[in-house]
């Protein structure tokens, strides 16, 4: 029973934070499969030293174990990218510049912005209005709710609503509808047949 209750104890204290730990992970490790290794491995030692954590407050705690595994997992698999905080001042300039830093990594996330803000601009305005104000402006749920003056309950299903629609337009799954415009000679036309 005492293992149960500490199993509970640890669901409920370590996992909301392993998004923490991943985005620990993934900046350190500077890719996502290596990251989530990273954080698994983690988790198995959390797990496994679970008992020995003192205090309430499992972030720091599992965020510290993170960054140790990765910097293990670094020297293992990276020993080039791995640099002591001992070599002086100058030792982080051994290190190769992020790809993140790159032009064509920085023209390739100009282009995903672009890309996204496309995309945005063709969804209904009611589904635009939520994300930009949950995403861009990271407002909350219910000042959303007050501005659009809609319930909370509207604006959470709307945001999952326009996500969809955000994953699908990106995705090729759904096309913007496009309004035929009509010259004056079409409409004349038009009018013609009427």
């Amino acid at each position: 029973m005492a293992d149960d209750e500490e199993q509970r104890r640890f669901e409920r204290m370590v996992l909301p934070h392993l998004d923490a730990a991943y985005n620990l992970a993934r900046w350190l490790t500077r890719n996502d499969h290596d990251a989530s290794d990273v954080v698994q491995e983690a988790s198995l030692r959390a797990l496994r030293y679970f008992h020995a954590m003192r205090g309430e407050n499992a972030r720091p705690w599992l965020l510290q174990i993170v960054r140790h595994t990765c910097y293990s997992w670094l020297e293992r698999n990276r020993p080039a990218e791995v640099v002591s905080l001992d070599d002086g001042e100058d030792g982080w300039r051994e290190v190769a510049a992020p790809t993140a830093d790159e032009p064509q990594a920085v023209a390739a996330r100009n282009a995903e912005r672009a890309q996204i803000n496309w995309a945005l601009s063709t969804i209904p305005v009611a589904y635009r209005e939520v994300i930009v104000l949950r995403e861009l402006e990271d407002l909350s749920y219910k000042d959303i709710a007050r501005i659009a003056d809609i319930p909370v309950g509207t604006v959470m299903s709307r945001l999952a609503r326009g996500r969809e629609l955000l994953r699908r337009v990106l995705a090729g799954e759904l096309r913007p509808q496009l309004q035929r415009v009509i010259g004056t000679k079409d409409k004349e036309a038009s009018d013609a047949r009427r």
